[in-house]
């Protein structure tokens, strides 16, 4: 596997990871485990992060010279980690709603 395939690969992996996370972290929310919630939000983020560094090393190699070739799995690793940086932001506030519903806040 060539290093353009690894880092498709990992945008998928963790943009799939960092969605789970999030929508993990509203079940535990809604189920009053806000502590939990909190933590899987804070995971959500930091596989978000990885991502978006992998994401960033594409654009640096596009940027020095190497272009990358569009491919239907990169247009897929691109809208996983899209689909998850907007599923754990509307996460982080659902987990408040639940909050304030229960004056945790």
């Amino acid at each position: 596997m060539d290093n353009q395939s690894e880092i498709i690969m990992g945008l998928i992996a963790n943009g799939g990871n960092a969605r789970s996370l999030a929508m993990k972290a509203m079940y535990a929310a809604k189920a009053g485990n806000f502590e939990e919630a909190q933590e899987l939000l804070k995971a959500s983020n930091e596989s978000i992060l990885k991502a978006h560094n992998m994401q960033t090393q594409l654009l640096t190699n596009e940027a020095g010279g190497q272009k990358s070739e569009v491919s239907l799995l990169m247009v897929h690793a691109q809208d996983h980690l899209m689909n998850a940086m907007t599923v754990k932001d509307l996460a982080t506030e659902i987990v408040d709603i639940y909050k304030n519903q229960r004056g945790e806040a």
